[in-house]
């Protein structure tokens, strides 16, 4: 195991977990933590060893978003620049995860508030703790939402549904969030680390080449047209048909075997 007491870091079988550990304070981010984050992500980037990342939290939440603790009003001085806050330490971690051609898959354990819940959603698969909770709660202390959370809310679930859930901040249970399609499922309590876990190595040792430039896809078919999307399809398949896995993806097949993918 490493990586700094905030973040716990393992590595097996090709699956990268990444595991927030302030659990005293609900893991919510602190500079350390911050940086941390980063640097499991910029890691999964750039060593071939890494074919997933599984996130997750340590104690009963998974994330509470930003610690306030020093940011206490009452201790005077000047406001925070919280702009300042969102380009230094959250954004470079949100677009470290979405642009990661690797999937990543996060295991909500328990409330995951405000920043916290929109990391997860930046996640590729997101798995919950029936128990969990997601809250948009930057509404109860005068804040609009960050860490892409006006973005992934309102693609995943639309207008009417991004903006009760943002401007109420009322707390959106996991079940009802698998129902409404804002993660993949939810999971008894104690099932979920297990199901996770599985589902992160089934994904490691998968054609991860594929995977990733499925991602990209994915990710573009928002912005764009359709014929747009029907050429880039065209343009990543030419790169997927020449790779090493799908030519052992269909001499498995023609041999009646496992696959056994190197992500090339």
């Amino acid at each position: 195991m490493t990586g700094s007491e905030t973040v716990l870091v393992t590595l097996a079988d090709g699956v990268l977990k990444l595991t927030l550990n302030r659990p005293d304070k609900l893991n919510s981010f602190n500079e350390e933590m911050h940086l941390a984050l980063r640097a499991g992500v910029e890691r999964a980037h750039s060593d071939a060893e890494v074919r997933a990342v599984l996130l997750t939290g340590a104690g009963r939440g998974f994330c509470a978003g930003q610690d306030l603790g020093n940011r206490d009003p009452r201790k005077g001085g000047p406001a925070p620049d919280l702009g300042h806050t969102l380009d230094t330490f959250y954004n470079p971690n949100l677009r470290l995860i979405r642009s990661l051609e690797k999937p990543v898959i996060c295991a909500v354990n328990g409330v995951a508030a405000g920043a916290g819940a929109n990391i997860a959603l930046a996640c590729d698969i997101v798995l919950a703790a029936k128990s969990a909770k997601f809250i948009q709660a930057f509404a109860k202390i005068g804040l609009v939402p960050d860490a892409g959370g006006t973005w992934s809310l309102t693609r995943l679930l639309g207008e009417a549904r991004a903006k009760a859930l943002t401007l109420t901040a009322e707390p959106l249970g996991a079940e009802r969030a698998a129902d409404w399609g804002l993660i993949w499922k939810a999971v008894e309590d104690g099932d979920l680390m297990a199901e996770a876990g599985a589902l992160a190595l089934s994904l490691a040792n998968g054609p991860t080449l594929g995977l990733g430039l499925t991602k990209r896809l994915i990710h573009a078919a928002a912005t764009s047209s359709l014929d747009q999307q029907l050429d880039m399809e065209r343009d990543l398949q030419q790169i997927a048909g020449r790779s090493d896995d799908y030519a052992e993806g269909v001499t498995a097949f023609l041999e009646k075997r496992k696959a056994e993918f190197k992500g090339k």
